[in-house]
């Protein structure tokens, strides 16, 4: 059976620097992520994706603009979950961050591009990275970054 699931997150941008989580799921599903989560009942794409970076790593970025969404299955018991989730650039105003221990997030912090690229555990995340960072440097550079 295929059950679908719908997510959505941020790439949190603070001074040229992106911030990562590293979750450590009793020691399976460890690794360096981006902030995402479930889209929860009358909620929107945006309100979750910004109700999720708070909640897990207790950072209040703005929205910027949409990146794009990233697809994947796993298993889940007998099931297969179809998960879709939707991406946001966002600008933080500041490098404060602290992980949401009871969702297993151990650490965050803000890294360079180079640094966020090779850490991310998932390539979906990497792929999600590079397009939102690219839309950062031309926002950037075109003194669009708000």
């Amino acid at each position: 059976m295929v059950t679908n699931a719908v997510s959505c997150g941020g790439v949190v941008i603070f001074r040229g620097k992106i911030l990562l989580l590293y979750k450590d799921y009793f020691k399976k599903n460890c690794g360096w992520v981006l902030p995402k989560g479930t889209v929860e009942e009358n909620e929107t794409h945006e309100e979750t994706a910004l109700r999720e970076v708070y909640e897990e790593a207790g950072s209040s970025p703005k929205i910027v603009c949409y990146v794009g969404k990233s697809e994947y299955n796993y298993n889940l018991f007998e099931d297969v979950v179809h998960k879709e989730v939707h991406w946001y650039l966002m600008k933080a105003e500041n490098y404060y961050s602290t992980p949401q221990k009871s969702e297993h997030f151990f650490d965050s912090g803000f890294y360079k591009y180079h640094e966020a690229y090779h850490l991310l555990k998932y390539s979906n995340e990497k792929e999600i990275l590079e397009k939102a960072y690219n839309e950062y440097l031309r926002l950037k550079d075109n003194k669009d970054w708000v």
